[in-house]
């Protein structure tokens, strides 16, 4: 009776700390987290941000717009609120709040994956290089503005006065027939301009302030990270956006321009559009909306960071009851 010479194959038994279902995900990149996580705990962070202070966004845009051709009369805070409120009612501070949602989550998930990914990458381990954190913010925000600047676009002309759009969809649409796919980055090369150094000075002093307070009370640094994280935030945002509101202006300009009449520009080049405000409103036309501009920044950026570090925690604190 012939025999089966064919060799036989024993299985190997794992080894005692194998586990599969750990194995086959992909490990984490940084901070103890993986690239998704990074991009929920960012998306959350944008939405919550842009949601609780869009009010004072809309009282931004309505004081830059005005430095059109629509009036070049000095507008202050208090007298555009009351102006919302009187003739629009509560519901005027949230026009276009549906345009910014869809904008500010996949927008500010790009936003913080890439400037973790791009720290870890420039920091080379070193946490206190200030220069990594200001560039990996820039790489961060022009990544981002690609994804947000039509959105954002689309969310300042339904804040406008009378805006001649019923909501977003119809914006969208009316803007394609008649100005083309072109006119929802009419802006983008301001924006960037805008928001390279904005980012910059927002991330080097959010991480040089954070370190700062942290190291004040090191032994309570654990128990106070959501006050700390706040506290930092809320001043770089503060002197990030006093520093760039003359670029802000020129963006909200090209954004809104033949909206409401206001200016239509023959560029969007920046030098341009600066001539033509302060030939009719002088230099202090570039300095329009300043003040509800810090007053967005300063507590959106307390809310965004502290949002973003309590989502981490918590993504960090799930990875470790997996491990």
């Amino acid at each position: 009776m012939a025999t089966d010479a064919s060799p036989q194959y024993r299985p190997v038994p794992p080894p005692p700390d194998f586990h599969p279902e750990i194995s086959l995900s992909q490990s984490p990149t940084h901070d103890g987290l993986h690239f998704w996580q990074f991009m929920i705990a960012g998306s959350i962070a944008g939405s919550v941000e842009h949601m609780a202070m869009f009010p004072v966004d809309t009282l931004k845009t309505r004081m830059q717009a005005l430095g059109a051709s629509c009036s070049i009369q000095p507008v202050g805070v208090r007298q555009a609120l009351g102006s919302i409120l009187k003739l629009e009612g509560p519901s005027g501070l949230y026009r276009g709040i549906a345009a910014m949602g869809l904008g500010a989550g996949p927008a500010h998930a790009v936003y913080f994956s890439v400037y973790e990914i791009s720290k870890q990458f420039l920091s080379r381990g070193d946490p206190n290089n200030s220069t990594a954190h200001a560039a990996s913010g820039v790489v961060a925000t022009v990544t981002s503005d690609a994804v947000f600047t039509p959105m954002d676009m689309v969310k300042q002309r339904l804040q406008m006065k009378s805006s001649p759009y019923t909501g977003v969809a119809d914006c969208v649409r009316r803007v394609l027939m008649e100005e083309g796919i072109g006119a929802f980055y009419a802006s983008y090369k301001t924006t960037v301009i805008m928001n390279a150094p904005f980012t910059a000075v927002h991330f080097a002093t959010y991480e040089a302030a954070k370190r700062g307070l942290m190291e004040v009370s090191p032994d309570t640094a654990n128990d106070e990270r959501l006050v700390v994280h706040a506290t930092a935030g809320a001043v770089a945002g503060a002197l990030a956006a006093a520093i760039t509101t003359p670029l802000d202006v020129v963006k909200t300009q090209l954004q809104c321009q033949g909206v409401c009449g206001c200016d239509r520009f023959s560029s969007s080049s920046i030098g341009n559009v600066i001539q033509t405000i302060v030939k009719k409103d002088g230099y202090r036309g570039l300095l329009r909306g300043w003040i509800p501009r810090m007053l967005f920044h300063a507590p959106a950026a307390a809310i965004c960071w502290s949002t973003y570090e309590a989502s981490k925690a918590s993504f960090q604190q799930l990875n470790r009851s997996y491990n």
